[in-house]
């Protein structure tokens, strides 16, 4: 068989081609090769919690001994029924277990074996994909669209649904990591249970970083004209050892945007409850002016390096430029 495509995986998992009983899970997502290495092993058993029937080997002890993995895929469950072996791959090549394995099929035994990364012409890659009752499934990083396809199905099987300004703050705080983002995702639908939906604050309540709000709301409080805004969440964020670099860095991200848009490019940088404060901020800014707020960031990033020690006084003092010139004083230091 051909390897199997990361985004074709889960499909080709629930309905597998008949005769195959050895897969190669393999790929740089350690979450996604777990999470798909446990589907294929579970569904091949009736009771995945029967020792008997589902048999996990170490990969250096099936390495050192190849007949190890013959011997245990031709050995009968002992209450009967179906058998699956999880097979974890080390360094040590587990050719010497597989090619045997292939040559004589087991019956009623599905065998898994869990793999990193491995180039095209690694040689358990290309015999599991030459091999017409193995399958070769690549576990590379979700993409935008397979992770909103996991939120929308998570949630439905819970009875929830959600709002898409907060879909598309969740997709934006959401990493790469199959295990992660489903951690989350069952934090989220905790917290959101019996209420139907998912908000864009059960969002920002449980998924986004705490840190991280700090950082909006410094940010909102300086263009927004809201200097006492600026003095609470910097102290806070200085408190709890916060990067003020990462402050300063928000900050300038945040006027460029700002600018952008107000010279007609678009708010396509703002969503949910963040695009109706930047329509509120654009309200007290000119171009001209958030050019200006742009040069103070940036000088104030560049000074905040050069002089770490003065570093938190270069931030505050920057966003308080910022803050007084969104109530219409002077821009200038």
């Amino acid at each position: 068989m051909v390897a199997v495509r990361s985004s074709e995986a889960d499909r080709v998992i629930s309905n597998p081609p008949a005769g195959v009983f050895l897969y190669l899970v393999f790929g740089s997502d350690a979450g996604l090769i777990a999470e798909r290495a446990k589907t294929i092993l579970s569904r091949a058993v009736d009771d995945p919690k029967d020792g008997f029937q589902l048999v996990r080997l170490d990969g250096d002890d099936v390495a050192s001994d190849p007949l190890k993995l013959v011997d245990e895929a031709n050995a009968v469950p002992m209450f009967g029924g179906r058998k699956a072996i999880g097979v974890e791959a080390s360094a040590k090549s587990l050719l010497p277990a597989i090619e045997p394995l292939l040559k004589a099929p087991p019956r009623d035994c599905v065998v898994v074996v869990e793999a990193g990364a491995l180039k095209r012409d690694h040689q358990l890659r290309k015999l599991c994909e030459s091999a017409k009752m193995a399958l070769a499934i690549e576990c590379y990083p979700d993409g935008p669209r397979e992770i909103a396809q996991l939120v929308d199905s998570e949630l439905a099987a819970v009875g929830l649904t959600i709002d898409p300004d907060a879909k598309e703050l969740l997709l934006s705080l959401l990493g790469q990591d199959r295990l992660t983002t489903r951690s989350e995702l069952e934090k989220l639908a905790t917290y959101a249970h019996g209420s139907g939906r998912v908000g864009i604050a059960d969002v920002e309540a449980i998924v986004a970083d705490a840190s991280a709000l700090v950082l909006d709301h410094a940010v909102d409080g300086a263009f927004g004209g809201d200097v006492t805004a600026v003095e609470t969440t910097t102290e806070r964020l200085f408190a709890e050892n916060g990067d003020v670099n990462q402050l300063l860095g928000a900050a300038l991200r945040h006027a460029s945007a700002l600018h952008r848009a107000a010279s007609g490019g678009g708010e396509g940088s703002f969503y949910g409850a963040r695009k109706a404060l930047a329509q509120a901020q654009l309200r007290k800014w000119s171009e001209a002016r958030l050019g200006r707020a742009v040069a103070v960031l940036g000088e104030a990033v560049g000074r905040a390096r050069r002089e770490p020690r003065l570093a938190q006084a270069i931030a505050v003092r920057a966003l308080w430029t910022v803050a007084l010139a969104a109530r219409g004083g002077s821009e200038r230091a």
